[in-house]
């Protein structure tokens, strides 16, 4: 039974007749191709006038037009068959070839197929490259361009987090410390300072001011006591108004 897989391009398709593979061999591979169901053989070929009048395939030498032969066996497993434009009985030129693996017919790309597809490939892994870098790419106005991978999320996420020291106070803490110290330190002068760690403390001296003398003390009293006491000098009275002489 035949399966066709039918599409515009027969670089596409394949062709198969599970009935023939059990028997393929080199001496009846062309009978197998030349079934009326294989989308690959021509019926205007000089093979179907050949087998029409029941002749043997040496007389295509003599015969001008499109022919199929087979190119190459190896069996079981593959057969080359090759269609070709006939022009003398010494000149033909090659069209197209067709091969046969495991019963399955497949159309051999010709060159230009065969470099079109590969640089289309590159193409298509080349802009698939391009398209994904450009997944990666970020912008901000005040950063600019930069990379941001999927595997640097996973990294940052797997690396332990480290726990931030805890200030033993707040710098609002130590501010206020600090003036209530110098406030104290203004107040109550130390008694002992230590050059360096380790000496022995050096006591220091502090400068008393002088007490004033008792004497001199009572000797200001009495003289504020006795310029309170001195009695104010007399008032004048106010001079007196003459009369004036008419």
């Amino acid at each position: 039974m035949a399966s066709v897989d039918f599409r515009d391009n027969l670089l596409g398709i394949s062709w198969v007749d599970s009935g023939w593979v059990p028997i393929l061999n080199p001496g009846n591979v062309l009978d197998y191709f030349s079934e009326r169901s294989n989308p690959f053989y021509d019926r205007t070929c000089n093979n179907e006038v050949v087998k029409m009048q029941r002749l043997t395939l040496e007389h295509l030498n003599q015969m001008v037009g499109v022919e199929y032969i087979l190119l190459h066996a190896q069996e079981p497993i593959l057969y080359i068959i090759r269609k070709q434009q006939r022009q003398t009985p010494t000149q033909v030129i090659p069209l197209t070839d067709y091969y046969i693996i495991a019963g399955v017919v497949y159309q051999a790309p010709d060159l230009g197929t065969v470099i079109s597809s590969r640089v289309l490939s590159a193409v298509h892994g080349i802009q698939s490259a391009f398209d994904e870098a450009m997944s990666y790419c970020r912008y901000h106005p005040s950063k600019g361009y930069w990379w941001h991978f999927k595997d640097q999320e996973e990294r940052e996420k797997a690396k332990p987090k480290s726990k931030k020291k805890e200030e033993p106070s707040s710098l609002f803490q130590r501010q206020r410390v600090d003036t209530l110290l110098l406030d104290l330190r203004s107040k109550f002068p130390p008694t002992f300072y230590q050059p360096k760690p380790g000496d022995k403390p050096i006591p220091v001296e502090v400068k008393k001011e002088p007490e004033p003398v008792a004497e001199a003390v009572k000797q200001e009293e009495r003289e504020l006591a006795t310029k309170s006491a001195a009695p104010a000098p007399p008032s004048k009275p106010p001079p007196e108004k003459k009369a004036r002489l008419q």
